[in-house]
């Protein structure tokens, strides 16, 4: 029987009454860990799912567990790699592929390892309203004579088609090239018949026999790359996609979770050796953030609107409360006058968001291989053995256990798994993703890599 389970026994048969008054008085008066370095620095981009950082500061979780958190923004994703890998910053909310594509060695290298998943969903993908004006013609309307949503990448290709019909390339902007974003992307054009390209050794472009340029934009910018006609559209979160609502010059035809039902998002990330060192502190660090993760989605989003004033912050995300809480607070708005209900937009704690599950990593690496970013064909043992050398649940369950000795979770909040969540079809196209089975997945896809296939030998194509 595991500790997390006799805990739970322990907790649930002290009696109803024990475990009502004992909740509270057990949090006042749990014992810290005896932290390693209590004076800590996190790095974050002007993102909503930043939520944690913010809340875990704000509501002094860091503070309780004896840690003092500053928490800086940083001006991309790559400052904020870099910034953790030599020690400048003790841990940052990133990427969920940065710390696999570190460890595995694509682009900047370090062993950079996560105990903690930040949110599920929380993207959109936006386009102009002049290749908007397009699109529609290709899109049924519902009941309400609204567009039928979720929006098929298959009306943006008659769109993508005309552009280069007249000698123009249909630009993207995306994050980061091991961005979330890049990934959904890159997974709705394909199911949509449209080839975003593909990575190889000798060019990192992603830009390969592609139909639709991808290229890195940072995410408070692409509004106004937008507006200024450089790219057509892009994947970003929030809240540069309802952004675009408010200024008129945008549309979001999909978010992530219409690409992805309740796929993975960001991820807090520190070195392997900050973690050897300080064992102590990325448990209290762990726990303050399931805490805020608990607290953000707490009583049906009761606190959403207090976490929108404290993001609407310029220390923090920096845009206004409106835009931020077009999302946050459960609707989503794709265009002018066309608001619709979300409430699993943007999901902190609920679903086990907060758990690192060994499967959503080794999605984030078929996905990797399948645009060419993993040259090279790798059985499946090597995914799972790369998983869990970035995903840490030991860590996260050595944090919950503690949380539910100090009263704050019951052993319901924590998942009974082995690092795997089921297979799940719960994807645009339909295909079903089991992460034991990655190379099985990938030969599913009619565009991308697959097998011994390699970007050359589909060039020559």
């Amino acid at each position: 029987m595991s500790n997390l389970t006799t805990i739970s026994r322990r907790v649930l048969l002290g009696g109803t009454a024990a475990v009502a008054l004992g909740l509270a008085a057990s949090a006042a008066q749990a014992e810290m860990l005896p932290v390693e370095k209590d004076e800590l620095t996190f790095g974050f981009i002007k993102l909503t799912d930043m939520a944690p950082l913010a809340i875990a500061k704000e509501k002094h979780f860091f503070e309780d567990e004896g840690l003092y958190v500053s928490i800086e923004p940083q001006a991309n994703w790559k400052v904020l790699l870099d910034r953790t890998i030599t020690g400048e910053l003790d841990g940052a909310h990133m990427l969920a592929g940065q710390p696999l594509a570190a460890t595995i060695g694509y682009g900047t290298e370090a062993h950079i390892v996560t105990p903690f998943s930040m949110d599920l969903n929380g993207n959109g993908i936006t386009v102009s309203n002049d290749v908007w004006a397009k699109m529609k013609g290709h899109i049924e309307n519902g009941p309400d004579g609204k567009p039928q949503h979720p929006i098929s990448a298959s009306a943006l290709k008659p769109v993508v088609d005309e552009y280069r019909s007249a000698g123009k390339s249909f630009n993207m902007g995306m994050v980061f090239p091991v961005s979330t974003h890049n990934y959904e992307l890159r997974y709705w054009l394909a199911a949509g018949g449209l080839n975003p390209g593909f990575y190889s050794p000798s060019d990192t472009s992603g830009q390969i026999k592609a139909d639709v340029l991808l290229s890195v934009t940072p995410p408070p910018q692409m509004p106004a790359t937008l507006e200024a006609g450089t790219i057509q559209g892009y994947c970003v979160g929030e809240p540069w996609n309802q952004a675009a609502v408010f200024k008129g010059i945008g549309v979001p035809v999909i978010t992530d979770y219409e690409i992805w039902k309740d796929n993975p998002e960001k991820v807090f990330g520190m070195t392997k050796q900050f973690v050897d060192a300080n064992p102590n502190t990325a448990i209290a660090v762990t726990k303050a953030l399931i805490r805020a993760g608990q607290w953000l989605d707490a009583d049906d989003g009761a606190n959403r609107q207090e976490a929108v004033e404290i993001l609407s912050r310029p220390e923090y995300v920096g845009a206004d409360a409106e835009v931020i809480a077009n999302s946050m607070t459960g609707t989503f708005e794709y265009e002018k006058d066309d608001k619709r209900p979300a409430p699993d937009f943007n999901v902190f704690f609920a679903k086990f968001a907060t758990y690192p599950y060994y499967s959503d990593a080794i999605w984030y690496l078929t996905q990797m291989r399948r645009w060419g970013q993993i040259a090279d064909e790798k059985p499946d043992s090597w995914y799972a053995e790369a998983a869990a050398s970035v995903y840490r649940p030991d860590i996260y369950r050595k944090a919950a256990e503690s949380l539910i000795d100090d009263g704050y979770l019951t052993a319901s909040d924590i998942p009974e798994t082995d690092g795997y969540k089921a297979a799940t079809a719960a994807f645009i196209d339909g295909v079903e993703y089991d992460g034991r089975k990655p190379n099985e997945y990938l030969e599913k896809f009619e565009i991308g890599l697959k097998g011994s296939e390699d970007v050359a030998s589909l060039a020559s194509n």
